[in-house]
Formats: C-alpha cells, sequence, structure tokens
C-alpha cells in the first residue's frame, strides 16, 4: 500500500524528470541502471544499444549519468531501512584529477549500508561532517556503539558531534581490525565500476557519479522486502522511483 502511495506521487514528477530529453525515459534508465550496476564503460553501453538498433553516443550516455544517478540515490534513499544499532565507519581513497580524495562509508553490524560522504580531507572537521549527514538523515537512528580504525580523528568526532546534539547519547567507541573487515570489504563493492585509469576527472563529477554507485549497492542489498529479490524486481523499483512501466517486463 505504501509503495503504491509512493509510486503515485513519483509518477506525477516523472514528466518534469524527463523534460527536454530526445529518448524514451525507460531507456535513458536502463542505460544509467547498467553503467552503475555493471562494470561497463559508456562505450561498452553505446555498443549494446546499437546492438540492439538505438543510437546513443557514450558522451550522451555521460551526460544521463550525471544527471541521473544523484537522482536515484535521492529516490531510493526512502526506501532504506533503520540500521540496528551498532556501526562500522571507514574511509577509502578515490582518486580524482590525479590527487587522492576520501570516501568516508558508514554499514551496520550487518553489512547493509547505512551513509557516504566524499571528502577533500581525511580530518577532524571531514569526519564530523560525515556524522552530522549521516544522523540528521531520517530514518536512520542514532547508534550505541560505533567501530573504526586507529585514526585520531574519530574520537574527537565522535565526542564533538555529541556535544551538538547530533548524537544524542554518547555511544561506545571501539577500535577493532576484525570487525572492520566487513565494511572495507564493502567498498570494493562500491569501487568495482569506478574508472581503473586517471581517476575521476572533478569532484563534482567524482560525487554525482559515487551517489549513483552507492545508491546501487543498496538497490543490490534490497530494503526489507519480502519474496525473491531479482535484478528483475529491482529494475522494477528503479521503475516505479520514475513513475514509469517496468524497465524488463516479463
Amino acid at each position: 500500500m505504501i509503495l503504491s502511495a509512493i509510486a503515485a506521487k513519483l509518477k506525477q514528477r516523472a514528466r518534469a524528470d524527463f523534460k527536454d530529453r530526445h529518448y524514451e525515459a525507460a531507456l535513458i534508465v536502463q542505460a544509467v541502471f547498467w553503467y552503475l550496476r555493471y562494470p561497463l564503460s559508456y562505450r561498452d553501453i553505446e555498443e549494446l544499444f546499437l546492438e540492439r538498433g538505438v543510437e546513443v553516443d557514450h558522451s550522451t550516455l555521460n551526460r544521463w549519468v550525471l544527471a541521473y544517478a544523484s537522482l536515484i540515490e535521492k529516490r531510493l534513499r526512502q526506501f532504506r531501512q533503520p540500521h540496528y544499532g551498532s556501526i562500522r565507519i571507514d574511509e577509502t581513497y578515490i582518486k580524482v584529477r590525479g590527487k587522492w580524495r576520501y570516501l568516508y562509508r558508514a554499514v551496520d553490524k550487518h553489512g547493509n549500508p547505512v551513509d557516504f560522504l566524499l571528502t577533500t580531507n581525511r580530518d577532524h572537521d571531514a569526519a564530523k561532517r560525515f556524522f552530522r549527514k549521516m544522523l540528521t538523515d531520517q530514518p536512520l537512528l542514532a547508534p550505541d556503539r560505533i567501530g573504526t580504525d586507529g585514526a585520531g580523528t574519530y574520537p574527537t568526532a565522535i565526542a564533538g558531534s555529541h556535544k551538538e546534539g547530533f548524537l544524542p547519547r554518547m555511544p561506545l567507541h571501539y577500535v577493532t581490525k576484525h570487525l572492520q573487515q566487513g565494511i572495507e570489504s564493502d567498498h570494493f563493492r562500491v569501487k568495482k565500476n569506478m574508472p581503473r585509469i586517471g581517476g575521476f576527472h572533478s569532484f563534482t563529477t567524482t560525487r554525482r557519479t559515487i551517489q549513483g554507485f552507492e545508491a546501487m549497492l543498496w538497490l543490490r542489498k534490497g530494503f526489507g522486502f519480502a519474496g525473491a529479490w531479482t535484478v528483475r524486481e529491482q529494475n522494477r523499483l528503479l521503475a516505479i522511483c520514475f513513475g514509469l512501466q517496468a524497465v524488463n517486463k516479463p
């Protein structure tokens, strides 16, 4: 019932989402889905469409991803489930214009994604900004336990977040290499489709694209819906998010 209500609301927005586009909305969503889900280049997807008699230039595909990856993340965010008390936080490296940038990420004790933030620096302010983003976003709940690596920025960021009210209660902070292995493995699932040569070319492009990669990981892991969570069901939910018919029909 809730899903139907959301679908009806999003269907009203669909016309504005794809206004002035010269291709069908379903084709655009399919292209973006392929790029964010599989290790395909824009030229690979260009060839896949050409096999089907559809001509789409790889530069157009790039514009679609930059336009809709962040929108997909925004639409799927509302389906996420609250985490369960304990979370693990870690950061990984992303190369942008030849320089290393930092992607802060958090997962709960079951490995479900909690939130993420791309930052220029890896310091106290960046960690605190990540806590602010993670904790002010509903329906997430403030954790009672936070696991991190041994970086010295986390204790002060946790204390500062508690002092400013982002953490209503002071959580137990523990440092453990063993429990961090889960989130370190999870980093790979997000990074596997990223450019391997030269990295990204701008911070804005990186941020938008990573939003799509993270959203696709949410979609892969599911949102607690009953029944089998196949690629077809994932496609269906993505289509619902844009008020469309299922992208891949039986």
